[in-house]
């Protein structure tokens, strides 16, 4: 995984994180989910390099 991708998947998750909390600070349902689809969207990209880098080896 290039240090690239990991700040890009890094970053999702702690966007995602941000808009999840907000939305449950101020009972905006839209934004939690909206968080949470970038936290998983993070995760995807980790996945995905991960397996990239398992075929590397």
């Amino acid at each position: 995984m290039s240090a690239e991708d990991k700040i890009k998947a890094a970053a999702e998750k702690a966007v995602g994180k941000v808009k999840e909390t907000v939305g449950n600070v101020t009972n905006d349902d839209k934004l939690v989910a909206e968080g949470k689809a970038e936290q998983a969207k993070g995760n995807v990209r980790d996945a995905a390099e991960n397996v990239k880098d398992a075929f590397k080896k």
